[in-house]
């Protein structure tokens, strides 16, 4: 027996089906929300929050899941970002191991 499996993406805040819908993770006061949404409703959610993000201090992604989405690499191409920025910037770090917090730290105000 053969079977077919159709995937439907919906945008969770308008219902329309779209192919363009992604997941995004939204965290407030501890507590981390998932929504799918299509491009139309994702300009929406960041016209909303975007001058609450924008004057808010950056504290770390939510998950691991949500660092690669957001960004759209693993967090071994953060780090290589970071190191290559930290050289840069004239920042010692080596070529492997852990990249120290303060050179994070220092990556992620210049961002």
């Amino acid at each position: 027996m053969a079977q077919k499996v159709i995937t439907i993406y919906t945008d969770d805040l308008t219902g329309e089906e779209t192919e363009e819908a992604k997941t995004h993770t939204i965290a407030i006061d501890g507590i981390s929300y998932e929504i799918d949404l299509g491009p139309d409703s994702y300009d929406k959610l960041m016209e909303a929050v975007g001058p609450f993000i924008t004057n808010g201090r950056k504290v770390g992604r939510v998950g691991k899941a949500a660092k690669q989405r957001s960004t759209g690499s693993s967090a071994s191409g953060d780090t290589a970002n970071i190191r290559a920025w930290a050289k840069e910037n004239g920042y010692n770090v080596n070529d492997r191991g852990r990249v120290p917090a303060d050179v994070r730290e220092a990556y992620q105000k210049a961002l």
